[in-house]
């Protein structure tokens, strides 16, 4: 386990999470980096928090960790992003950023829990109706929603129905059907976790 940050109580909050993201950059340990990536994601769930990650550049540290080949890093900046996208800044930060490929990406995840913060992030990020940024519903993105809706998983087959029905019109989801109907490659499933025995 991964020493506590040495930070000074009275610091404040501001200070805190400046100590958590320099440790993170500065740290050689990933066992370190996935504990503050981690920290950095629960801060990440309180708006009290937005303008300080904001002016920390925690979002685009989330961006960059979702390219890293640590599953759980990415688990955590996915998380992160999830939390961070309901404040309309941060969510102008992340589409003007780039960050619609990178979120794409982690939906092929083999980690469940990254698949889901993925898709929600990905509503969060969508206007109903808008079409701004159409990439969000892009024939690829619907198809792996399609495939989603199929799940035995029940929480991804109800956000991936959500994300159908709410975010893409019915012509975009008719398109995606043929065109999965005329491919047998496909993103795959996210493994389940297996049920714990008692």
């Amino acid at each position: 386990m991964a020493q506590k940050p040495k930070i000074d109580p009275h610091v404040g909050r501001l200070g805190y999470l400046q100590a958590l993201v320099t440790e993170f950059q500065e740290t050689e340990s990933q066992d370190a980096k996935e504990q503050v990536l981690a920290n950095l994601a629960n801060f990440a769930y309180d708006p009290g928090n937005y303008q300080y990650l904001r002016q920390l550049q925690v979002l685009d540290l989330f961006l960059d960790s979702l390219s890293e080949e640590n599953e759980t890093l990415v688990k955590f900046a996915i998380g992160g992003l999830c939390n961070l996208c309901p404040d309309k800044a941060n969510k102008e930060h992340i589409l003007q950023a780039g960050g619609i490929p990178l979120i794409t990406n982690c939906l092929s995840s083999p980690d469940e829990e990254t698949v889901l913060s993925a898709v929600t992030t990905l509503m969060y990020l969508s206007s109903r109706g808008a079409g701004s940024h159409p990439e969000l519903t892009s024939s690829p993105v619907v198809q792996c929603m399609l495939r989603f809706s199929l799940s035995a998983n029940t929480r991804l087959r109800n956000l991936a129905q959500i994300f159908l029905e709410d975010f893409c019109s019915p012509s975009q989801v008719a398109e995606a059907q043929s065109q999965q109907a005329h491919s047998a490659l496909g993103i795959p499933l996210p493994k389940t976790k297996a049920p714990q025995q008692p």
